[in-house]
C-alpha cells in the first residue's frame, strides 16, 4: 500500500472483483430491467454473478449474532427502530442503483468524485464493494430478496471515491486515495449525513484526513471506520489505522462466524467495537443476492453493521449525537469483562437492541460515559488481553475440543495413580 492510499476492507469481495469489467459493460442494460424480478435459485458459484438475480433465505445470519430482532423485543412489545429519518453516507465505489432493494433508498447529494466514465452521481458501482456495504445498511425488505438491512429505512448517500484497487485503477489514478476519502468525509458533513460509513483504511496518518474526521465528529457526523484487514495491506502489523483511530471516528473490527476474533484483522489500541463479518447476506452489484465473506471475516461488512446500528440509535436518540451513539454500542457490546476493553475486539460485540434500551447512569460499566460519572461503576480497571496470535477462522471450536479432552486425560491418569497407591484389603468378604 502506497503512503497515501487508503484501502478498501474488502477482504470477501473476491467474486464481486473477478466480475468488475463484465458488471460494467451489463450495467445499462441492467439499469433498464424492471425493478420486479422474480427470485431464482442459483448455486453457490453462481449466485454471486452479473445478472444472476439469485433469491437467498434470509434473514442475514448477522442478526442472530448480534440478539437482532427486527420486530423489536417481546418483553416491552415495542416496535424497532428502523433508521427512519437518518442519512447515512457510503463512501466506498459507488452504490447500484438499479438493485431493486436500493433503488428507493437514496437521499439527494450521491456524487462520484472521480472521472472514469462510469455515472456521475455515484450511482454506478462496476466494483461491488460499496453496493454490498449499502445493502448491508439499508436494503429495502423485499419478496425478490433474502438481504435486508439493518436500518431499512435509512436514507443512502453514496459517493464514489474510486474505481477498484487493481494496478489498471491506481495508474489512472482511480485507486483508494487518502486525500480523497477527506474531500469525501467533508462533503458528507455539509450534505447532513449522521452517519459516515468508511469501510477503508491507511497505515498513515494524514492531516486532511484527520481534519476531516474531526469536523465530521463536530458537526454531528458519526465516522464508523474499519479498524483494517491484513489481506488489503502491505503492513500486516497490529497498529492504529485511519481514520478509524481518530478521535471522534468509531472503529470497527470482524468476528468471524462463532463470533470470535482471528487473524485475519489488524488489532490494536485502536480497536474500539466489533460485529460480525462473515458469511453475510446482501445486495451484490448488478445481480442479485449473495454471500460475502464465506471463508473469512472481513472489517468491511463489521463496519457496516456497526454503521447500521448507528443509524437506529441516530433515529431513537437524535440529540446524543455522534459520541452518545457511539458509547451506546460501547458500553453495551458483549464481552467477557464488562469493565475492561481489549486490542482483538474493543469493548466487544455489538448488541444493537442492549444499546437502544440503555439507560445510562453513573452505574453503567465500560468506557467512560458522556451522559455521567461512572468512575465508582467498575469493579476491575484492568485490560483484558487475549494471546496476540488468535486461532484461524474455524480452529477455536477444534482447540477448544482438543483442550477439553486433554484435560480429562489428565483428571483420569491422575485417578489411576490414585487408585494404585490405595492398599489392598485381602480380608475383605467375597
Amino acid at each position: 500500500m502506497s503512503r497515501r492510499r487508503a484501502v478498501p476492507d474488502r477482504g470477501g469481495l473476491r467474486r464481486v472483483g473477478a466480475l468488475a469489467l463484465a458488471s460494467a459493460i451489463a450495467s445499462g442494460l441492467l439499469m433498464a430491467a424492471p425493478d420486479v424480478v422474480a427470485p431464482v435459485r442459483a448455486t453457490a458459484a453462481e449466485e454471486c454473478g452479473v445478472g444472476v438475480m439469485a433469491r437467498l433465505p434470509g434473514p442475514p445470519s448477522a442478526f442472530a449474532a448480534m440478539g437482532w430482532s427486527p420486530q423489536g423485543t417481546a418483553d416491552t412489545g415495542a416496535t424497532a427502530p428502523t433508521g427512519a429519518g437518518v442519512t447515512v453516507a457510503v463512501i466506498d465505489s459507488g452504490v447500484d442503483v438499479s438493485r431493486p432493494q436500493l433503488a428507493e433508498a437514496f437521499a439527494p447529494g450521491s456524487t462520484s468524485l472521480i472521472s472514469d466514465g462510469e455515472r456521475p452521481d455515484g450511482l454506478g458501482d462496476p466494483q461491488g464493494h460499496g453496493t454490498a456495504l449499502a445493502g448491508v445498511i439499508a436494503a429495502r425488505p423485499a419478496d425478490t430478496s433474502g438481504a435486508v438491512g439493518l436500518a431499512p429505512d435509512a436514507r443512502i448517500v453514496s459517493l464514489r471515491i474510486f474505481r477498484g484497487t487493481d494496478e489498471e485503477s491506481e495508474r489512472a489514478g482511480f485507486g483508494p486515495d487518502a486525500e480523497r476519502l477527506a474531500q469525501a468525509i467533508r462533503s458528507a458533513t455539509d450534505l447532513g449525513a449522521q452517519v459516515i460509513v468508511v469501510a477503508l483504511s491507511d497505515d498513515v496518518d494524514t492531516p486532511a484526513l484527520r481534519d476531516a474526521t474531526a469536523n465530521a465528529a463536530a458537526s454531528g457526523s458519526l465516522v464508523v471506520a474499519s479498524g483494517g484487514n491484513r489481506s488489503t495491506t502491505e503492513n500486516t502489523e497490529d497498529s492504529p489505522r485511519f481514520p478509524a483511530a481518530y478521535p471522534g471516528a468509531l472503529s470497527v473490527t470482524a468476528v468471524d462466524a462463532n463470533g470470535l476474533p482471528t487473524s485475519d484483522s489488524i488489532h490494536g489500541e485502536h480497536i474500539e467495537v466489533a460485529a460480525p463479518g462473515q458469511d453475510v447476506l446482501t445486495t451484490s452489484t448488478g445481480g442479485g443476492d449473495c454471500r460475502y465473506a464465506p471463508d473469512a471475516p472481513s472489517s468491511s461488512f463489521a463496519t457496516a453493521y456497526a454503521a447500521g446500528a448507528a443509524a437506529l440509535l441516530a433515529e431513537e436518540y437524535p440529540d446524543e449525537g455522534p459520541e452518545g451513539w457511539a458509547y451506546r454500542l460501547m458500553a453495551t457490546a458483549a464481552r467477557s469483562n464488562p469493565d475492561a476493553r481489549d486490542d482483538q475486539v474493543g469493548w466487544g460485540v455489538i448488541r444493537p437492541t442492549a444499546a437502544l434500551d440503555l439507560r445510562p447512569d453513573s452505574t453503567t460499566r465500560g468506557p467512560t460515559s458522556p451522559f455521567a460519572d461512572t468512575s465508582d461503576a467498575a469493579f476491575s480497571s484492568s485490560s483484558t488481553r487475549v494471546a496476540p496470535e488468535p486461532a484461524e477462522p474455524g480452529n477455536a471450536a477444534f482447540i477448544t475440543a482438543i483442550a477439553v479432552v486433554a484435560a480429562g486425560l489428565v483428571s483420569l491418569f491422575g485417578l489411576g495413580a490414585i487408585l494404585r497407591r490405595r492398599p489392598r484389603n485381602d480380608s475383605a468378604s467375597r
